[in-house]
């Protein structure tokens, strides 16, 4: 995808971003709910980079995550993951997981990916390339350090999706039912866009500071 573009066009599109403001996490107003679930990874910490065997550079897979704190009143749960920086008018969507049981929980590594089954209610949604599954981080070369908000919303009870999900499906259920909400962001920047980083390079690479939260 992104990898190929040269480093010079990265550069050029460094300044336009979609930006935090825009995720879903940051469109929702849900005053006390806000940020109140706990989300986490055993592969990165919070704001630091995500290994390259998560993304266009390694083997692609989705990172596994962990979630706790779940209000009672909770009756599922909703993944979104979007990239903040990505250059276009609204945030790239790399994965939507729909339906999850409203529990503390998680997803192993591997686990967003086609055909793939989580449970027998959740519904694997439709990432920005209109597939179901999880889309590799893949920023474009010289682009700069990207963010990647691993957003996890709970919903009050009613009807499920039934279907895959896009962006805007997701979007309106929230708006109408989230109670709930957390977030972890994984950051990932390919500054070099004439070689493909190895996983043990991505695994080591630290991102400039400052960066700020949501």
């Amino acid at each position: 995808m992104f990898e190929k573009l040269p480093e010079a066009l990265g550069q050029a599109l460094r300044e336009q971003r979609a930006g935090l403001d825009k995720i879903v996490f940051n469109q929702l107003k849900l005053r006390g709910g806000t940020a109140t679930l706990q989300v986490s990874s055993l592969a990165f910490a919070d704001h630091a980079p995500i290994p390259a065997v998560y993304t266009a550079d390694g083997n692609g897979i989705s990172p596994p995550i962990e979630w706790t704190g779940i209000p009672a009143a909770g009756a599922s749960l909703i993944l979104i993951v979007e990239d903040a920086d990505s250059p276009t008018p609204q945030p790239l969507v790399h994965a939507i997981v729909a339906d999850l049981p409203a529990e503390d929980g998680s997803l192993a590594e591997g686990a967003i990916a086609r055909d793939s089954v989580i449970s027998d209610e959740a519904t694997i949604g439709r990432n920005s390339f209109l597939q179901a599954g999880w889309l590799p981080p893949d920023p474009p070369p010289g682009h700069g350090v990207h963010r990647y908000a691993f957003q996890l919303f709970a919903l009050s009870d009613g009807p499920g999706f039934g279907s895959t999900p896009g962006r805007e499906a997701v979007m309106q259920m929230l708006q109408e039912r989230a109670i709930a909400s957390g977030i972890l962001v994984g950051t990932y920047e390919r500054s070099d866009g004439s070689i493909r980083i190895s996983r043990q390079e991505g695994a080591g690479m630290v991102g400039p500071g400052g960066l700020a939260g949501p």
